[in-house]
């Protein structure tokens, strides 16, 4: 999913056969032996009186529920093809002599995806879109059609898609609920594992159940196709194969209750713990990509912590670590040292359970919250904002940065520890090249200290000016780190 890996495919035998060419014989037909022979009296065949209606009950039985749901869902199911570019880098000592700095070639990807709008948007995961220059959608009857990217949102592996010169009335997946799944019931996952190795654009179907809920991940490289967290995901054991990432979960109402996103497996393939993307959550930010192009994202202004976790750190309770001066927790009345039990009526056991909250909350509407402050327990309202990085003022450095003035709710909300300084938003691909990415904050440019984004801005249109090397010094995830490079202008 998240790395491509190619599996051997065996190659289909087929078993010899001899046609036959079929008669139907009535009673007291006789069959004449070419040989010369006598002649060979061959019985009719007898039938039973009810042959018909048994047939007829064979033929309703095959059309089972994971049917149904199967043929409602699948016309809205497509392949997602992209080409992206990559940089190469000298396997040896003899290649760094011949190939050139900054090579980089075309190398082509492929997901699944479904339309969620008759109007030609598609669903899919961020990870399969991401770095494509170009991105070709194929439909079930085999139509190529490029799309446009509406939009993506890597926290939770999300981008919205719109295809270009679609037709119109386009199938449409039916979207259903995740807030009530029940644990063994049954699921359809639907996609197009390993592209057109199968020489065929429909979807294939797999069906299991679903295995669990509320699932909090953290890949690993070795267990892993994917990379970062997901939260409260669905598990499934239906079968979930690279190239089926995008594609949905469908419940046997012919609903869709999750996006296809990730699998743990040691092979590559298939071993039964395939995860999905809650629908609701899904929902929600394929509107705000539509409707902006962005998520934004919730801001409650407080860290939450393990309370007392076992020897495995796995704990019953967060705990509140800290909170921001005057950020939307402080005017809740909230303080460090209270336990979070409960949130928006769901149990919160752990910081991921926390996050997979905040992710499931748009910006400003409020958390309920239910903690336990002494020995009884008492709810809370906390009104949320948007993220301050994202409201903040921007300043344009170059044609390389957007920055913004770090405040101390901008502080709090990325857990740094400067004081001061210009954060990073936007970094070209330039800047990326280099090292720098957002979320960096930058401290001092060329031993100068970096009071606010504006300072950050004219430092860099000095030292381009004159062409000297800039040496930024920048913290990231709490560790001071620097990059040195030049400007051309």
């Amino acid at each position: 999913m998240l790395k491509a890996r190619w599996l051997a495919v065996p190659a289909l035998l087929l078993a010899g056969f001899v046609p036959v060419a079929w008669q139907q014989l009535h009673p007291g037909a006789r069959s004449r032996s070419r040989s010369g022979g006598g002649d060979l009296q061959l019985a009719a065949p007898v039938l039973p009186a009810r042959a018909g209606a048994v047939q007829d009950t064979v033929d309703s039985s095959r059309r089972t529920a994971i049917v149904r749901a199967a043929e409602r869902v699948a016309p809205a199911v497509v392949s997602v093809n992209v080409v992206r570019r990559e940089s190469v880098q000298p396997r040896t000592v003899w290649e760094s002599f011949f190939m050139p700095p900054g090579t980089s070639r075309e190398v082509a990807g492929l997901g699944s995806g479904f339309i969620i709008d008759p109007r030609g948007f598609v669903l899919t995961n961020e990870h399969v879109v991401r770095g494509a220059t170009e991105v070709v959608v194929t439909l079930r009857d085999g139509r190529d059609l490029p799309a446009q990217l509406v939009g993506t949102d890597e926290v939770t592996d999300l981008a919205l898609l719109r295809l270009q010169d679609a037709p119109e009335n386009l199938p449409a997946a039916p979207l259903g609920s995740s807030s009530n799944l029940v644990i063994g019931e049954w699921a359809v996952a639907i996609g197009n594992p390993f592209g057109f190795l199968l020489a065929n654009a429909e979807p294939t179907v797999t069906a299991g159940v679903i295995s669990g809920v509320n699932r909090n991940i953290i890949p690993s490289d070795e267990t892993s196709q994917g990379a970062g967290y997901y939260l409260d995901m669905i598990q499934t054991d239906a079968s979930i194969n690279p190239g089926n990432s995008g594609g949905p979960l469908v419940n046997v109402l012919g609903q869709v209750i999750g996006v296809n996103s990730s699998i743990i497996s040691g092979s590559g393939g298939s071993i039964g713990l395939g995860f999905a993307i809650p629908i609701d959550r899904a929902r929600r930010v394929a509107e705000d990509l539509q409707r902006s192009g962005s998520v934004r994202r919730v801001w409650a202004g407080l860290q939450v912590e393990p309370y007392q976790p076992n020897r495995w750190g796995r704990s019953q309770s967060i705990a509140i670590s800290s909170v921001a001066p005057g950020s939307p927790a402080a005017q809740a009345g909230l303080r460090a040292g209270q336990l979070i039990r409960e949130v928006n009526g769901r149990a919160t056991h752990s910081p991921l359970d926390w996050e997979a909250r905040l992710l499931d909350t748009r910006a400003g509407e409020p958390l309920e919250l239910v903690i336990l402050d002494g020995a009884r327990p008492r709810s809370v309202r906390v009104n949320t904002q948007g993220l301050p990085s994202l409201s903040a003022a921007r300043v344009n450095a170059l044609d390389e940065f957007q920055l913004v003035t770090l405040t101390p709710a901008i502080r709090a909300e990325r857990e740094l520890r400067s004081e001061q300084g210009a954060l990073i938003v936007r970094a070209s691909e330039a800047a990326q090249q280099i090292g720098l990415r957002e979320g960096d904050l930058i401290v001092q440019i060329n031993r100068t200290p970096v009071r606010n984004a504006e300072d950050a801005a004219q430092l860099l249109a000095r030292l381009a000016r004159a062409q000297l090397q800039v040496r930024m010094v920048v913290e990231r995830q709490g560790t001071i780190m620097s990059a040195s490079f030049y400007i051309r202008g």
